[in-house]
């Protein structure tokens, strides 16, 4: 089974705590504060490995964490900082935010890498509150939580040619004779279940890569006979084989039909250059429809070809022809680079306050991030994280909305019960 879609759930590993901790060395009865601050959470990656052509190794895992930082300690000796995680994915992966649909990253070079979930930093240890008016302070920090997403992955087949056309219509065929490839061959539609790629190679070193995508039909850009899923593994091809089958009712009806789906699905798939090929002219039937399909694409100013993929008739001419168009049609020039950013609040300084059936729940980047590395069982830890809540506004905010001594307030994960 041929795995072209995940999603995934990634996570940056936690920051290490800060310490406290004093300095306790021989006639040095008073020493002062040596926490060390806690380490960096490791980062996750996704980059590209050429080596893979699915994402099937994501069927059987589909949560990444990456490495914690680790704690600080006394000496004033920093955390160890947590390994980066790094993913690999084919060429052609496209990286979305998986609950918005918002495009984040699209990875088509070998070892091409993105950052898709940072790692939290590290708590800060006693020793870097220290000041002249606090000497010995009892205060750390809890690691700062690494950012978590579910992402959708999708990856598109990278291709120079696509062959396209009805089911059966020979196409599995044509690529198995032009190249390497061996996809699976029965005389009966919908054989292929999934894109087959394969390196065309001529004369001396020209060669360019052909995919043979599973047979389309009517209603395909909707969905029907998974036309859907398999149209855009031909987006980024630069130029289309449309296969006609010559044995078919009406091939000329055929390719309109398919035509009408490209249109559908994507009007920048269907301005794509195209050849028309009637294969199958061993047999005379094909014979019969070479004429009229010739007349029928002058009309629409397409190229036309006729072969027999079984034979090999008018294969080498055709394959000629497809690298000479190549060399004309410019590659597409790479969009603007769009980093995978996972955006931080307009500012963060910004809050809301919203009234749930029992609590009050305050949301913002920077509350949010100072909560959950408030380590609360220390009392200059909670006493800091009301000076803080004042400073930023958030306490006259909740004083304002109507908050009463015994309330519980919701910030990230924690709850704080309101004193006066």
């Amino acid at each position: 089974m041929f795995f072209d879609e995940a999603k995934i759930y990634v996570k940056g590993g936690n920051g290490g705590d800060g310490s406290v901790a004093f300095r306790r060395e021989k006639y040095v009865p008073f020493g002062g504060p040596s926490g060390g601050n806690g380490g960096h959470g490791g980062d996750v990656y996704l980059e590209v490995d050429p080596n893979l052509n699915t994402l099937i190794h994501f069927k059987k895992r589909s949560h990444f964490k990456a490495e914690p930082g680790g704690r600080g300690s006394g000496k004033n000796q920093q955390g160890k900082s947590g390994a980066d995680l790094v993913i690999p994915v084919p060429q052609g992966t496209v990286i979305q935010e998986a609950g918005t649909g918002e495009f984040l990253a699209d990875l088509v070079d070998g070892g091409q890498r993105v950052l898709v979930a940072k790692g939290g930093r590290g708590g800060r240890g006693n020793a870097a509150f220290a000041s002249p008016t606090n000497q010995a302070p009892r205060l750390a920090e809890h690691g700062e939580p690494g950012e978590e997403h579910w992402l959708r992955l999708e990856m598109k087949v990278i291709a120079d040619v696509g062959i396209i056309g009805m089911p059966n219509a020979g196409k599995s065929t044509l690529l198995s004779v032009v190249s390497a490839a061996r996809p699976k061959i029965a005389a009966y539609p919908f054989t292929t279940l999934q894109p087959n790629l394969g390196v065309v190679q001529l004369e001396g070193y020209e060669s360019f890569v052909m995919a043979d995508v599973p047979g389309l039909i009517e209603g395909a850009s909707e969905g029907a006979g998974l036309g859907h899923q398999f149209l855009r593994h031909v987006e980024r091809t630069r130029l289309l084989i449309h296969l006609l089958d010559g044995a078919a009712q009406d091939p000329i009806e055929d390719w309109k039909t398919i035509n009408e789906e490209l249109v559908q699905f994507s009007p920048e798939l269907a301005a794509k250059p195209q050849i028309a090929v009637l294969n199958k002219m061993d047999l005379p039937d094909a014979q019969a429809w070479w004429p009229l399909v010739q007349e029928a694409m002058k009309g629409q100013g397409i190229e036309a070809h006729a072969i027999s993929a079984v034979t090999g008739q008018g294969v080498t001419p055709l394959l000629r022809r497809t690298y000479e168009l190549l060399q004309s049609i410019p590659v597409a020039e790479p969009e603007p680079e769009r980093p995978a950013v996972f955006r931080p609040a307009e500012t963060e300084e910004a809050f809301a306050i919203e009234r749930e059936e029992d609590a009050w729940r305050v949301r913002g980047v920077r509350v949010e991030r100072i909560a959950a590395m408030t380590p609360f069982v220390l009392p200059e830890a909670a006493a800091r994280f009301q000076r803080q809540l004042r400073s930023m506004g958030i306490e006259a905010a909740l004083l304002e909305a109507g908050v009463q001594p015994g309330d519980m307030v919701r910030i990230g994960d924690k709850e704080l019960e309101w004193q006066e």
